[in-house]
């Protein structure tokens, strides 16, 4: 049994309109979902779609560290805080993260984790935990968990990918790195999970474009996305593996308003095990749980 888990940032099911919502836009195979209207197609490779609770029982509109803090460990971060914080995570939530984090405790069961977001210079000119209060939520669960970050020379080896897949952002910086199609660079990530027992990717791209509410923009990037998300199914043996495709709250298919939703996130699951992974769960605190009782 093996878990590949894409975290999407901003990405939730919003309604069908076609002035505001870039998951509306023609061609779109994955994304196409709407709370108002019924999907007329079967997922690609036999998936299925799923809406997840990313409110947390309390008021006001999600945020990123409460979110994917809950994502990642099944603790409501944010009734933990009495709110919905942003950013970063803070000393509470990163003793929660420390504590409960899906990779912390599959490293503790000795099972091979990866994170496989490749990180650039100067980030390894520190020491990861003197800089901790500047790093994401992601970034600190690895931390805790004691596994290695990827640089670029991982990325050159074709061990990983960066958060902007193609690598054309690395490119801006002055890195000479490959540029990546999304095909490329979602073989890379099929790859990558089919030699580990769980991998987790982080692309927030979906995030930024929410908030920039530049409809061409986003429906670039989502056809973008669902062509790495296709390459990556394609090389991996759905027999044995879970993939899951999720995200921390709203934002990317409600371009009306620069911040976030209280939409449903996007939950898109195929491959071993989807129906046991899709039963009884309805919240992002589900997801973390879920996949640890399925890798035992």
């Amino acid at each position: 049994m093996r878990v590949l888990m894409i975290f999407v940032d901003g990405l939730g099911i919003g309604r069908y309109d076609l002035g505001l919502n870039p998951c509306t836009a023609e061609g779109l195979r994955f994304f196409n979902n709407f709370a108002d209207r019924q999907r007329m197609e079967p997922l690609p490779f036999g998936g299925m779609v799923l809406g997840l609770d990313a409110t947390l029982g309390l008021p006001g509109l999600p945020q990123s560290a409460t979110g994917q803090t809950a994502l990642l460990t099944g603790v409501n971060a944010a009734q933990l805080l009495g709110r919905h914080l942003n950013g970063l995570p803070n000393g509470k939530l990163r003793e929660v993260i420390a504590q409960h984090s899906l990779l912390t405790l599959l490293a503790e069961r000795g099972r091979k984790a990866a994170f496989l977001n490749a990180f650039r210079p100067p980030f390894f000119d520190y020491d990861p935990f003197h800089i901790i209060r500047h790093l994401s939520v992601t970034s600190v669960c690895n931390l805790y968990a004691g596994l290695r970050f990827f640089d670029l020379d991982d990325l050159r080896a074709r061990r990983c990918i960066y958060q902007d897949f193609t690598n054309e952002a690395l490119r801006r910086r002055g890195h000479e790195v490959p540029v990546f199609s999304p095909e490329e660079a979602g073989t890379i990530l099929g790859t990558q999970a089919a030699a580990h027992e769980f991998c987790l990717y982080e692309y927030f791209q979906t995030d930024r474009a929410g908030h920039a509410q530049d409809m061409a923009g986003a429906v670039q990037l989502l056809q973008s996305l669902e062509r790495l998300v296709a390459a990556a199914l394609e090389h991996v043996d759905l027999e044995e593996m879970l993939v899951l495709l999720t995200s921390d709250h709203g934002n990317i298919e409600d371009l009306s308003m620069k911040g976030h939703t209280r939409n449903p996130a996007m939950t898109l699951i195929w491959g071993r095990e989807m129906q046991a992974f899709a039963s009884g769960i309805s919240s992002i605190l589900d997801v973390a749980p879920k996949i640890l009782s399925l890798l035992g």
